[in-house]
């Protein structure tokens, strides 16, 4: 049984209206290790614990065999109709790099966008990302952004994968002119990873009154804390990935501060990782995923669990 977390507050997205749950739910598995039975049944116990933010995006999963992208939009949108909950769900996807829908041209934006709204079956999306910046001038992209705002298909927009100077140019056209701006980031972050968004990018989050919304928040697994020195294998689609943490002295470091905290509050790794990264300043939700029901309550318990100061600088120490 899932421990119920809907009394954790909400927290708005940067200046938007969006109130979400702290613990956005990845939809990167969706088509991929989970199938559309095992991915309902992690919808329902996400949403049954009070939780409220989907993230996906048009390239999941397309690196999968016999995929071509959009599987995960496809299982989200068969979920939100089947339930008939799209108005408690915040769903946020993103554009810019499905195979057959790269960059962000104008008219790709607009072409993906749409092929997003027809796989989720909505007629509006909550939060669009451009999924990854490229050479389009922002005058151009977040021209397209506007407009789907102003037609009614986005409700708000966001970047992932942006320098703070693009981040910057961006947002300084959309007060120019009067657009719809970015009112969140998404960026690779987390106590192993800490240089790809603190420093100039988190600063200009900050400067701009953005929220963030955190992707890779558990390093593809490694801070679950399976993955150990001299350890065995872990049956994984991610195992390569997070196993190279261990080749830097601040891999196991980490963990050796992540079993002090867990031992002290009684929870899980995860539970720890997470809850150190929600409690940064700008995150608003950390994206965790997970493949059965079995894996949620630890990611869902980040929702409720804060840390004492003296955790909270055994893990920055630990992870710088």
């Amino acid at each position: 049984m899932t421990e119920n977390h809907s009394d954790a507050p909400r927290v708005k997205l940067g200046t938007s209206d969006l109130a979400v749950f702290p613990l956005s739910l990845g939809g990167n598995v969706f088509g991929w290790t989970a199938d559309e039975a095992q991915s309902f049944a992690v919808l329902d116990a996400y949403t049954a614990a009070g939780g409220n933010f989907v993230d996906t995006a048009d390239t999941y999963s397309s690196w999968v065999p016999g995929n071509t992208g959009g599987e995960s939009e496809t299982i989200i949108g068969n979920w939100l109709r089947s339930r008939g909950n799209q108005d408690d769900v915040v769903v946020a996807t993103k554009v810019g790099i499905h195979p057959e829908a790269t960059g962000l041209s104008a008219a790709t934006i607009k072409s993906a966008t749409e092929a997003s709204l027809r796989r989720l079956g909505v007629e509006r999306i909550d939060l669009l990302y451009t999924h990854r910046d490229d050479d389009t001038p922002v005058e151009e992209f977040v021209t397209a952004l506007n407009e789907l705002v102003k037609e009614g298909k986005v409700a708000e927009i966001a970047a992932s994968n942006i320098s703070a100077e693009r981040l910057a140019e961006a947002l300084a056209f959309s007060e120019r002119e009067g657009l719809a701006r970015y009112v969140a980031v998404q960026p690779h972050y987390n106590l192993v990873s800490r240089a790809t968004f603190e420093g100039a990018l988190a600063d200009t989050v900050a400067d701009h009154g953005l929220s963030t919304v955190p992707y890779f928040a558990l390093a593809s697994g490694f801070l679950t804390g399976k993955y150990r020195p001299g350890g065995p294998g872990v049956d994984s689609a991610r195992a390569q990935g997070a196993a190279r943490y261990l080749e830097d002295e601040r891999g196991p470091r980490v963990l050796d501060a992540l079993d002090a905290v867990a031992a002290e509050h009684g929870v899980e790794l995860a539970t720890v990782a997470l809850a150190w990264l929600a409690a940064r300043p700008t995150v608003a939700a950390p994206i965790a995923s997970a493949r059965t029901v079995e894996q949620l309550p630890p990611l869902l318990a980040a929702a409720s669990l804060r840390l004492t100061p003296e955790q909270t600088a055994l893990l920055d120490a630990a992870s710088r």
